[in-house]
């Protein structure tokens, strides 16, 4: 293989860990923002 096409899977793998970590905290954020709701909205009336 030649260099640049190492180096393109390098940039690749990290660019893919990168959006991996991303949508991580995403989700992570998501499942956070349930639970408070959760927790909450039978104190302020809110359906479940």
């Amino acid at each position: 293989m030649s260099v640049l096409a190492i180096i393109v899977i390098i940039v690749g793998i990290w660019l893919a860990l990168k959006v991996v970590g991303a949508l991580f905290k995403l989700g992570l954020v998501l499942v956070v923002v349930l639970a408070v709701y959760w927790l909450i909205a039978p104190f302020l009336g809110m359906p479940r």
